[in-house]
């Protein structure tokens, strides 16, 4: 027993995260990451995308776990504020006593306004999650208009095979290529990149845990999700579980999304999606991520018509 029980908390460096997707475009029209459609829908200017924030844990949950950090950790995060580029961010950790598979984590600027609060995790078992938490309190909403054709269940269209290589473009929603986001990522491991990926205790580069969410979500049109648009959304809750991981650099995985809650708030409407991982060689589930993407409803020009249509009250 000690005289004390006070959490110790561990932390990184200030970083200035950069902005990758500013020429993104889905649906036609450029996204939120656009600094003129960020403004158009109030915006202070074009966020940063989330998970971009996701590297600067890496280090400070390696210190705590080891390399099963690599292999089986987890991040689990709601997203509070936008980062514009330019602004500081730091993470944060607290440290678990010796044996425990979670902690808490966040991230805030460098005026205090937070950014990030979660969960990180480790095992094959992992503990109650922050977005398990969350997903237990939701409420099944009244009457959706952007996402009234979904239903909790639903099941992309079919199996998606993905891949990302070092300079391969990964596309309209990701303009860029890993080798471009290793030129700027805020937390640099030599174990990410072609020269060093060799070095790794699996002896192969691994794709970094923010990237995770780029080879997760680079291919999600082929899913067929009828969400009505053109619509402007944005990342509001993301957790990434690694099964059996790491992911690979060059190595083919296959692809496949369910639709696992659906919810609202008075903004915006939010769709739950679950990306089930598999080693497309051996068949194997390598990792779990589920993204709630929360399309903004001003955003959407028929949503007023199409609610009064659907009988859904605005008050």
């Amino acid at each position: 027993m000690t005289a004390f029980d006070t959490k110790r908390v561990i932390c990184g460096d200030w970083r200035h995260p950069r902005q990758m997707l500013g020429d993104q475009t889905y649906d036609g029209h450029m996204s939120i990451h656009d600094d003129k459609m960020a403004e158009d829908l109030g915006f202070s200017g074009a966020p940063i995308e989330g998970p971009t924030h996701f590297s600067q844990f890496a280090p400070l949950l390696e210190e705590i776990w080891g390399q099963v950090w690599f292999e089986k950790g987890c991040i689990s995060a709601h997203y509070l504020n936008m980062v514009i580029e330019g602004e500081e961010v730091r993470a944060f950790a607290e440290v678990p006593l010796p044996g425990s598979q979670i902690t808490n984590i966040w991230a805030e600027k460098r005026d205090g306004t937070p950014v990030l609060q979660g969960t990180a995790s480790v095992g094959s078992e992992h503990p109650e999650t922050e977005l398990d938490r969350r997903r237990a309190k939701l409420r099944a909403p009244d009457q959706l208009v952007i996402l009234s054709d979904l239903s909790v269940g639903m099941k992309g269209a079919a199996p998606e095979q993905v891949i990302m290589d070092f300079d391969q473009n990964m596309g309209d929603l990701y303009p860029f290529s890993l080798n471009n986001k290793l030129a700027g990522i805020t937390e640099l491991s030599p174990w990410y990149t072609s020269q060093g990926g060799n070095q790794s205790p699996w002896g192969r580069a691994i794709i970094p845990m923010e990237m995770l969410s780029v080879l997760t979500n680079y291919s999600n049109r082929a899913a067929k999700f009828p969400v009505k648009g053109p619509a402007v959304g944005l990342y509001a809750d993301q957790e990434i579980k690694l099964i059996d991981g790491p992911l690979f650099v060059n190595e083919p995985y296959r692809l496949e999304r369910e639709i696992v809650e659906l919810s609202e708030s008075r903004r915006v409407e939010s769709n739950w999606v679950m990306t089930s991982v598999f080693e497309e060689a051996s068949g194997k589930l390598v990792a779990e991520c589920l993204l709630n993407s929360a399309t903004l409803k001003a955003s959407y020009a028929k949503y007023e018509q199409e609610a009064k249509l659907l009988g859904k009250s605005l008050d």
